[in-house]
Order: structure tokens, then C-alpha cells, then sequence
């Protein structure tokens, strides 16, 4: 059966059968507090075994894709091709360990499949394949090309009078990329309004801060200037994130950017907001450390 996020199902369902409002939303936001944790666990697990990847990245966007998989978006775990679908795309592609851990939580892939990242033949490639993988919408990792594609469809989804919506997660880094900026312009002359771009707004890209390298501030402003309409959350909030990304778009005729405040790492004291983890592989005494600070946010 089509959902909006299985987690969201559950909470319905527990209303009507009797349960109150006040505790089927309790118990939401706790699966959602233990799925994100989860996640990171596993991403760090799947970096460790596949020595190498991009963990602080896969860290900071846990809970944006935790709360669209399981809370926000429209879709059915056991036809991931389902026509009527949300479509939600990775462009920050490196960020796979991630994706993976999520459509795992969400029952699109065995929990299974994970011990398997990045060996040789495996489906599940450093970068996401839709070929491959059921739930990949688009072969992702050179920068600067999801929004493009979540463009694309947004405006496949208006020209047929379609209702379903595009999700697309960007790394603020990956915003000094030109075909970003592009896309930002058809969007808004198209008044592709069932298109939301978030930013994962960690301040971090491969070598330095982002402000170090290229500065992005003030961020809100530019995506106006481009003709959208622009919300702010921290990223690392389940309450906020459902309420923003659950919400459709916030002007008419306009798309949305969410800038997602995070932080590189989030969740493991010794990664976070450190440059150094953008792409960094721990060590087994670092996988440990790690693995008891996510499983006491677990508990």
C-alpha cells in the first residue's frame, strides 16, 4: 500500500485504534529519534568495512533523510516504482552510506545488504545506481547534477497534472557548482512549486569550511533572488524537519528551498564540525568510541 512514510502509517493507524493523538505522536518521534541513530551507526559501519567513504556527511544528513523516508514522503516500500511515488534524489551522491542505512529503515533493502558496501560486485556502490538499487532515483556523485534531474521531474510532474512531489538534498559545498544555479532559474520560471531543495547547510566541503573556500553567506537571499521561496531549520530537529518538509510548498507557483542547518559529523563528539571528516575512514577504536555514543542517543 502507498504511504507517507511508514512511521506516519503506524501513527494513523494507532489513532483509529484508539490510542491518543498525544501518544501515537510520542511514539513517533521516539522511532524517529532511534531510526536516526541507527543510521549513523550503520553508515560509520559501512565506511569501516568498506575503508573509505564519506562519514561526516552521512552524519549530518541522517535525520533529513530519516524524516522524509519514514514521516513525509508518499511512496511503498515493496513497488519503489510505484508511478504515483514521491521522488526524492541524493545529489550529494558521495553521502550513499546514508541513503543506503535509510532505505533499509524504510524497508525498501534488507538490513542484509549493507554488510556488502562497496565489495566487488555489490549493488550498492560508493555512489548511488538506479539501476542497482530499488529507491535510487538517480545515478548521483558528480556534484550539480540532482537538482537539475529533481528539476526535471518536477516539471514532468506539472505537465502531467501529477500530484506527486520532488525532494532533492543538496551539500551546501555542492553549491559552487554553476548547473545548481541553472536549474534554481528554470524552477522558478516554471513555477515548479512541488519541488523542495534541501540544503544540508554543514558549513563543511572537502578541505576547509565553506566559508573558507567559497563564500555562500547570505544564503537565504541568493535562493530568493532566483525566485524561491526560502525556509530556515535546524536540521538535526525530526519535529521541525516534518513540519517544513510535510507542509507542500510554502508560496504557490514557487519552489522551496529548506536550508537545513546541521552539523558535519552530528552525533559522534570526535567528528563533529571537524573537515577533516568529510571523507575519512574510523579505525576499529574510533568505530567502538563512536558506536556507544549513537547507541546511548539509541537507548
Amino acid at each position: 500500500m502507498a504511504r507517507s512514510g511508514w512511521l506516519e502509517q503506524t501513527r494513523i493507524e494507532r489513532v483509529k485504534d484508539g490510542v491518543t493523538e498525544s501518544d501515537a505522536e510520542s511514539e513517533l518521534k521516539e522511532r524517529l529519534r532511534r531510526a536516526a541513530a541507527q543510521v549513523r551507526m550503520r553508515s560509520l559501519e559501512m565506511v569501516h568495512h568498506a575503508k573509505v567513504g564519506h562519514p561526516g556527511g552521512d552524519l549530518s544528513a541522517a535525520d533529513i533523510l530519516v524524516t522524509l523516508y519514514l514521516s513525509v514522503m508518499r511512496f511503498d516500500a515493496a513497488n519503489p516504482r510505484w508511478a504515483n511515488r514521491d521522488r526524492f534524489i541524493l545529489s550529494k551522491g558521495h553521502c550513499s552510506a546514508s541513503l543506503y542505512a535509510t532505505l533499509a529503515e524504510a524497508g525498501v533493502i534488507s538490513a542484509e545488504l549493507l554488510d556488502t558496501f562497496m565489495d566487488p560486485l555489490s549493488k550498492l556502490n560508493g555512489h548511488p545506481d538506479r539501476n542497482k538499487v530499488p529507491g535510487v532515483e538517480a545515478n548521483t556523485g558528480p556534484l550539480g547534477h540532482g537538482l537539475p534531474i529533481a528539476a526535471g521531474c518536477a516539471l514532468a510532474a506539472k505537465m502531467q497534472g501529477a500530484s506527486w512531489r520532488v525532494f532533492v538534498l543538496v551539500g551546501d559545498g555542492e553549491l559552487q557548482e554553476g548547473s545548481n544555479w541553472e536549474a534554481a532559474m528554470t524552477a522558478a520560471t516554471y513555477g515548479l512549486d512541488k519541488l523542495t531543495v534541501i540544503v544540508d547547510r554543514n558549513r563543511i566541503q572537502q578541505g576547509d569550511f565553506t566559508e573558507n573556500t567559497i563564500r555562500m553567506d547570505p544564503l537565504p537571499e541568493k535562493w530568493q533572488a532566483f525566485g524561491w521561496s526560502v525556509v530556515e531549520v535546524d536540521g538535526h530537529d525530526h519535529d521541525a524537519l516534518r513540519q517544513v518538509l510535510g507542509a507542500g510548498p510554502v508560496d504557490a507557483g514557487k519552489p522551496t528551498c529548506v536550508i537545513a542547518n546541521t552539523v558535519k559529523g552530528r552525533g559522534v563528539s570526535f567528528m563533529e564540525n571537524k573537515p577533516e571528516w568529510h571523507h575519512g575512514v574510523p579505525t576499529e577504536a574510533q568505530l567502538n568510541a563512536a558506536r556507544e555514543e549513537l547507541l546511548g542517543a539509541w537507548r
